[in-house]
């Protein structure tokens, strides 16, 4: 039994090393939870229980491993007729490579324990540089930005009754920060600055399963705000031309990024034996954590000029958001199960801090599934196509802030496929 143990930690470990960022969020963890929309937190019957509600973890029979890729392939479009702009973002797929598992202990009965390795959360994008040069003098630079994490998530979770399981998780993040944008220094013209940064924080997951009946189960989840001390290092050929300075082109510098509170609500209710309905409202708590981000530079020459004109700073005041998602899952036979889904997804982002390298649109998605066993596999494949409604930014005259006029657009096609085995 113990040598089971261990093949089952040193598989998860290993594997993990495969991990890719993905570049925009991830609604929905785990192609189950996919194909049904995400409402997932009072069902939270498979592996993908780590992240969505610990509590679930231990509704589970036997121990399993899986592993999964969610593909997103974002589609965003900007618009702005006076620069003469009509352009879309490179057409990328952000592959996110995951792996998550549980495993009874025999000698405490009623114990289970998870560990997952996963990538939650990211955002992004990547665009022409000669699209968008009218923005910035008729300079043609890169336009690029990734943020993501990978979490490393060992999980234990209690049976303390038929009815009712708790669980926690421990989130040990590991960040990561790439930009690449126009520098526009008077007199001089324009430059391209790009940076890169990694990464850790830490944070809990704390999650609650109750079964009123065979008919109806209730979850809940809270996840605390987690903060990455991210250090890395930016570049900058403007500083080094600034006349008289004697500035280096580039500097390392230290940001703090971090990824919201989250608190979850969900249904699981059962009419007849071979379907489940699912209910969920999401919240997130973007307003404590997606403020602004500031840097600090190594170097106090790029200290002083960059924090005088508030370059060392991203300012976003994003809004706290809540979703609300709805799913269903029906069983054909023992080994086939169909899913669909439906969630809106508001954007935190006010018009004042909307940019395109920080893209924040609001979504109505729509997914389906399907799950197949044969002997001790399982297959889970969820589709989901997030239809993002587009954001007019109004061009002010005189600017008073840091807005991105033009029309604003994004439609996300994703897919996210699993291959799982129990022992």
């Amino acid at each position: 039994m113990k040598f089971k143990l261990y093949c089952f930690v040193a598989i998860l470990l290993l594997a993990s090393g495969t991990a890719l960022p993905n570049g925009l969020s991830l609604n929905s963890i785990g192609p189950k939870g996919f194909g049904m929309g995400g409402a997932f937190v009072g069902l939270a019957n498979d592996y993908t229980a780590i992240y969505w509600n610990p509590g679930g973890l231990t509704q589970m029979q036997k121990n399993f491993i899986g592993v999964f890729a969610t593909d997103i392939m974002p589609k965003a479009t900007y618009k702005f007729t006076p620069a003469h702009i009509d352009t879309k973002t490179k057409t990328n797929h952000y592959i996110a490579p995951n792996l998550m598992g549980f495993y009874h202990f025999d000698l405490v009965e009623n114990l289970t324990f998870g560990l997952g390795v996963y990538i939650p959360a990211g955002i992004g994008a990547e665009w022409d540089g000669n699209d968008l040069k009218n923005l910035v003098g008729g300079a043609n630079k890169e336009w690029m930005s990734k943020v993501a994490v990978l979490d490393i998530s060992p999980a234990v979770a209690y049976k303390f009754s038929d009815q009712f399981s708790a669980g926690v998780a421990l989130n040990i993040f590991y960040g990561m920060f790439d930009l690449k944008k126009p520098a526009v220094i008077s007199h001089l013209g324009v430059f391209q600055f790009s940076e890169t940064s990694k990464g850790w924080g830490y944070g809990v997951t704390l999650g609650g399963l109750f079964k009123a009946n065979e008919q109806l189960s209730i979850g809940l989840s809270f996840r605390t705000k987690t903060t990455v001390k991210m250090t890395g290092t930016a570049t900058n050929p403007g500083m080094a031309a600034i006349p008289l300075l004697g500035a280096p082109g580039e500097s390392d510098f230290d940001r703090d990024v971090a990824w919201p509170l989250w608190v979850a609500g969900g249904i699981a209710y059962r009419p007849m034996d071979k379907l489940v309905i699912t209910f969920d409202v999401q919240f997130s708590q973007w307003s404590q954590s997606e403020n602004k981000f500031t840097a600090k530079y190594n170097d106090a020459k790029w200290n002083s000029v960059l924090s005088a004109n508030g370059s060392n700073q991203f300012i976003l005041r994003w809004s706290d958001a809540t979703q609300v998602r709805l799913g269903g899952c029906y069983s054909v036979d023992e080994n086939l199960d169909l899913r669909a889904g439906f969630y809106t997804d508001p954007a935190p982002a006010p018009v004042e801090t909307y940019s395109v390298l920080f893209p924040s649109i609001s979504y109505k998605a729509v997914t389906v599934g399907a799950g197949y066993k044969v002997n001790d596999f399982v297959i889970d494949l969820g589709l989901e196509y997030l239809f993002g409604k587009d954001r007019e930014v109004q061009l002010l005259s005189p600017a008073i802030d840091a807005r991105m006029p033009g029309t604003h657009g994004m439609n996300i096609p994703a897919w996210s496929l699993g291959v799982g085995y129990q022992f």
